[in-house]
């Protein structure tokens, strides 16, 4: 690939980052959720709406895309949270699904089934790089708090985290705040990139892309979904060349053994700990003994000199 073209490929990784991180921040509380999608539509949309009427500086953009998918999130989770997992996730499915019609449906402010530009003051390494940082700060942070240690007994098992004083509803609520959040800066910063939306840019696609990221790159560590978005990203444009339409298959495979023989990810901090204890654990297989060693020929001596 050309230089350009590896420049946008690296662009459209970070903003597929932003995304996972959105799909993770429901998903670190045991909610399965593509809304973020939605979310990003919905900002990106408006946006563009905005921005082309009234005008809009990049930090205010940012700021409305953050306020607006918090604000759907927190409405989302109000009427979708008491369902099962599985009931869940379908109905953010059906949104991104309802979202695409709402969008053919409201010329005047989407543009319909044509599209509408939106202006490219974010779309910069700088804005995108920046945003990044921030939330992976903020996710890092948030993984060291109570809410993170209540988000991990939550999705472990929600009837221990209960027996521990922990709500699970009011956790998960939480995280799809955050994952509103971080959905419509994500769809802002993407629109910024392509200076174009239509109906198919924020459409079921995207939602399984960023989905098999955070499983590729991870479901248990925040790092996880930055990595996988970025591996799910480049992948098949390294294969492209050599495999030629099989590109797909092939990423397809990998994932595949991936999740069998990786079950945590790429980013699994548990074996990371197992083999870091093995490399640093003494030759003899356990502590060392507190008294002198057996084998000293003159443990004695070796006392008194050290006295």
């Amino acid at each position: 690939m050309s230089t350009t073209a590896w420049m946008i490929t690296l662009q459209f990784a970070g903003v597929n980052a932003l995304f996972a991180l959105a799909i993770y921040a429901s998903l670190w509380t045991g909610v399965l959720s593509l809304a973020p999608v939605f979310f990003g539509a919905v900002s990106a949309f408006t946006f563009g709406y905005v921005a082309g009427t009234l005008g809009l500086s990049p930090f205010l953009g940012l700021l409305l895309g953050a306020a607006l998918g918090a604000g759907l999130g927190a409405l989302t989770a109000g009427l979708l949270i008491r369902l099962d997992s599985h009931y869940l996730a379908m109905a953010t499915i059906a949104m991104v699904l309802i979202g695409r019609v709402l969008i053919l449906n409201l010329p005047e402010y989407t543009g319909g089934a044509t599209g509408t530009l939106v202006p490219g003051d974010l779309g910069t390494w700088a804005w995108l790089i920046g945003t990044l940082v921030v939330a992976a700060y903020v996710m890092a942070r948030l993984a060291g708090s109570r809410f993170g240690l209540a988000a991990d007994a939550v999705r472990e098992d929600p009837a221990v985290a209960e027996t521990l004083a922990i709500s699970p509803r009011r956790i998960q609520f939480i995280g799809m705040i955050i994952s509103g959040a971080l959905g419509g800066v994500a769809g802002i910063l993407q629109s910024s990139f392509l200076q174009y939306i239509g109906p198919d840019t924020f459409y079921t696609h995207l939602g399984f892309v960023t989905l098999a990221a955070v499983v590729l790159g991870g479901a248990f560590h925040w790092l996880g979904p930055i990595v996988g978005a970025i591996v799910f990203t480049i992948l098949p444009e390294l294969l492209r060349e050599p495999m030629g339409e099989y590109d797909r298959v092939v990423t397809g495979v990998l994932l595949v053994l991936i999740i069998i023989y990786m079950p945590r990810g790429l980013v699994d901090v548990r074996r990371l700990r197992m083999v870091r204890s093995r490399w640093w654990r003494p030759k003899g297989g356990g502590a060392e003994p507190d008294g002198p060693d057996p084998r000293d020929p003159q443990p004695t001596v070796r006392a008194e000199v050290a006295s």
